[in-house]
């Protein structure tokens, strides 16, 4: 029997600072969970509603639709919900290519862009300290699971540029065409906010400015952020 208490729990971990706060996040689906579980990262409870079987997740706590409404961040709650302690951030690996985002805050392209390092197999993902929490329901949403599987660190990106080895990589407009790159076995690729690009303070830390060439009119102001980003990543990886 669910609690008023685990339920004020649930709804309040839409919030990022009670998500600090307990070290929780809440994920929704039956198959997030289940590629969450599979790679390891640790339930603290498991609720499902009454149209879900439950020996699919035999330690789940079985709630009514009202409940799981209550709880859901979704309009139409798909009838499972976990909530999870967030994993510890692992040591940046610097042996290949690292993405590092500066103040990316759509969640949907944070979402779209950890699918993206999972699929490109981009094991680290560092984020300046004002891009969106990738704990955001939204972000998890758009994830498909894939945050399982990529280290993320929020972290000061100039002074971790500053300091990094590697040669560091920027989108921009007036950049060199990624086409005509050579581009090196590893290093760190930045991409920037929606709506400015990467700013001023860190783009003095970046050592060669890239660029997606336009073949069509030029009438698109530019590339969505996450897509430039999957362009960008198969090259790397090409």
């Amino acid at each position: 029997m669910v609690t008023k208490n685990q339920i004020k729990l649930v709804v309040s971990l839409k919030q990022k600072k009670y998500r600090s706060q307990h070290g929780l996040f809440v994920v929704e689906g039956q198959k997030t969970v289940d590629e969450l579980l599979k790679w390891g990262l640790k339930a603290h409870t498991l609720f499902i509603d009454g149209s879900q079987n439950p020996t699919d997740f035999e330690t789940a706590e079985i709630v009514s639709k009202a409940e799981m409404k209550q709880m859901s961040s979704l309009t139409n709650p798909n009838g499972v919900l976990g909530v999870f302690y967030m994993p510890e951030t692992k040591k940046i690996d610097d042996s290949d290519w690292i993405l590092a985002l500066d103040a990316v805050r759509d969640p949907g392209n944070l979402g779209t862009i950890i699918r993206l390092c999972d699929w490109f197999g981009i094991k680290n993902l560092v984020c300046s300290e004002d891009t969106v929490d990738c704990y955001n329901p939204k972000v998890l949403q758009a994830t498909m699971g894939s945050i399982a599987r990529v280290n993320i660190a929020y972290l000061k990106l100039e002074a971790y540029l500053k300091n990094s080895k590697l040669p560091v990589f920027g989108a921009f407009m007036d950049g060199v065409s990624v086409y005509a790159k050579e581009l090196t076995t590893s290093g760190i690729l930045v991409m920037g906010n929606e709506a400015n690009g990467i700013s001023p303070a860190v783009a003095e830390y970046i050592n060669e400015r890239i660029a997606i060439p336009q073949f069509g009119e030029p009438t698109a102001e530019s590339l969505n952020v996450a897509t430039a980003t999957a362009i960008l990543l198969n090259e790397i990886r090409r």
